[in-house]
């Protein structure tokens, strides 16, 4: 049986050994794409995977449990073990990943108890969740001739928090469901961070996260090691190779060169895992959200993140870079050519299309209450949801008012458009002329992303959808009935039923493959939506950019028919639709790390 071990290095089998990992999340990948990433991952010279495990898609509903397709994490480390790699596992209930609530589920957010700290009522949902999780995972230990080496505690908790029975108490869980490789926190290099963040009084592996200036970020990191008398080897848990993008900024890139140079400067002194080896997409609904003091600044589907891997799994100039730099400074390490794979193209013409008002009925689930509800009350957390109400006339022109909501608001007074308002507009006046006794309003909210990272991970905003009420005049309006959005109905859609212009509405697209490969729909002309392709919701665009396309594996699509439905919030549509080989971008200044 294979040892792993920590001392004043990192020991296989009793002899030194160099961690060079690099991420890939699985749930970030179409499963028909796992073995290409990994493949490329070895033929680098690369001799591990680094990969979080997603609380929120794993549990989506409290006591609902899925492991199957994207999200057969088991699969995935097998496959990592039939091609020579080892495993660092990341299962901590909090990921951050600029992933939707940092990986927490939504549901959290209806149930008591303070989230990431040592409260009874959280932490028994996370045990529950551990008691599925952990028996999955245990038997791909190194220990018990599987290929995971080490396990993570907690996340960057001392960028978070600094309560130590509660890191404890995950260290303890993860111990008692029989996980026995080393564990390890991740958090800044800095003593602050290390200090409230790590473990190291219990002998739990301190690891670093940065992206640059190696020898200054380790001699920190070793200088914390000395005050508390550690010999361990030093670790960048998450080399920042690249960055993640958000709606309305330029696109963020690295140079190549000065990449493969701080890999360089790094691997000199210590083990290193590069965040991200192949960023891949946050599909669906999954996208995070940063904020800036009291601004929410969601990200784009697009987690390509100028990774050496691009967002469909092919080799970038930076794979070459650190693939040179490797054969020059470390030809210990075996490498092999990478594989990359081809793109399709073709133009599509619009063959139906149809308003949302029109075919609510078909698309939704409803529910009537007197005061409108949350998403999280509703148990529906992401994407959309529309309100409605019949509102008398008090006077031809009145005040309207929404009283606290997230993330952005579309208002309609009989099925007319009046007004878009984001979080910092929500709760202004509008004033709305009502020509009939009785009239329609309408409200469809959007859910952008919750916040995963940092002061406002538990703030009042991550609710999403009307908290509180929305005022007509002075007084509170009642009677609504919500209309929360099911993309999985996107098949019952009837598209002979009225389409009107400036509502959003269903775009419908068919085409016939011989041959299925990836590609990237080009979202010119539409605003703000999302795309279905067989009915599979792919992932979020809009048309401020930096990204004006969606990547498409060649898993989601069919040999023979196919089809693909856009949601448009906006009214903008294109009568064409193009299929490109390369994903499509707005022109903005791009910025460099």
């Amino acid at each position: 049986m294979a040892t792993f071990e920590i001392k004043e290095e990192f020991l296989m089998n009793g002899s030194p050994f160099k961690l060079l990992s690099g991420a890939i999340h699985y749930f970030r990948v179409h499963p028909d794409d796992w073995e290409h990433s990994l493949y490329n991952l070895k033929a680098l010279g690369f001799n591990t995977v680094e990969t979080y495990v997603p609380w929120n898609l794993h549990e989506p509903h409290k006591g609902l449990f899925q492991f199957e397709g994207i999200l057969d994490l088991e699969h995935f480390l097998s496959l990592a073990q039939e091609l020579g790699l080892y495993v660092i596992l990341r299962p901590s209930p909090y990921i951050c990943a600029e992933w939707e609530f940092g990986g927490l589920p939504a549901w959290l957010l209806k149930e008591s108890g303070r989230l990431r700290a040592c409260d009874p009522s959280y932490l028994a949902h996370v045990a529950e969740y551990y008691d599925v999780l952990l028996p999955k995972i245990i038997p791909y230990q190194l220990s018990h001739g599987g290929n995971i080496l080490m396990i993570q505690v907690e996340n960057e908790y001392g960028s978070y928090g600094e309560e130590k029975a509660y890191l404890r108490a995950i260290k303890e869980m993860l111990i008692n469901r029989g996980i026995d490789m080393p564990l390890f926190t991740s958090d800044g290099p800095w003593q602050a961070a290390l200090r409230a963040g790590s473990l190291i009084e219990d002998d739990v592996l301190v690891t670093g996260n940065f992206g640059s200036r190696a020898k200054e970020n380790f001699a920190a990191m070793q200088d914390f090691f000395d005050q508390h008398n550690k010999k361990w080897p030093l670790m960048c848990m998450e080399f920042w190779d690249g960055w993640f993008n958000r709606w309305n900024e330029p696109i963020i890139r690295r140079d190549p060169d000065d990449l493969a140079e701080s890999v360089k400067e790094a691997l000199e002194i210590g083990s290193v895992n590069l965040y991200m080896f192949h960023g891949g997409t946050n599909f669906g609904f999954m996208n995070g959200c940063s904020a800036r003091g009291a601004v929410d600044l969601p990200q784009v589907t697009s987690y390509d993140y100028d990774a050496p891997l691009d967002e469909q799994g092919n080799p970038t100039a930076k794979y070459y870079a650190l693939q040179k730099m490797l054969k020059e400074h470390f030809p210990e390490y075996e490498q092999h050519e990478p594989r990359s794979k081809t793109s399709l193209s073709m133009e599509l013409q619009l063959q139906d299309k149809v308003s949302l008002f029109s075919v609510i009925d078909q698309i939704s689930q409803s529910v009537k209450t007197v005061y409108p509800q949350t998403m999280e009350q509703l148990d529906h957390p992401y994407g959309y949801l529309l309100y409605r109400t019949k509102k008398r006339r008090d006077a031809e022109t009145e005040k309207l008012r929404i009283i606290d909501g997230n993330d952005r608001a579309q208002i309609f007074l009989n099925e007319t458009f009046l007004a878009t308002q984001y979080q910092g507009e929500i709760g202004e006046d509008l004033l709305i002329k009502q020509a009939a006794e009785e009239n329609q309003l309408d409200i469809l909210v959007e859910n952008m992303g919750r916040v995963n990272y940092g002061h406002k991970l538990t703030a009042e905003t991550q609710r999403k959808g009307i908290r509180r009420g929305v005022m007509a005049d002075l007084h509170f309006v009642t009677n609504w009935t919500h209309y929360w959005l099911d993309f999985s109905k996107s098949s019952a859609i009837d598209f002979t039923r009225d389409w009107h212009p400036e509502q959003p509405g269903f775009y419908r697209y068919s085409f016939v493959l011989e041959e299925k490969r990836d590609t990237f729909i080009d979202l010119t002309g539409f605003g703000k939506g999302v795309v279905l392709v067989n009915n599979v919701t792919v992932g979020r665009f809009w048309e401020v950019g930096p990204i004006l396309s969606l990547y498409v594996p060649s898993g989601f699509l069919n040999h023979g028919e196919n089809t693909i439905i856009i949601f448009e919030t906006e009214g903008c549509f294109a009568k064409e639709v193009h299929l490109r080989k390369e994903p499509v971008y707005k022109t903005m200044e791009a910025k460099k790390v």
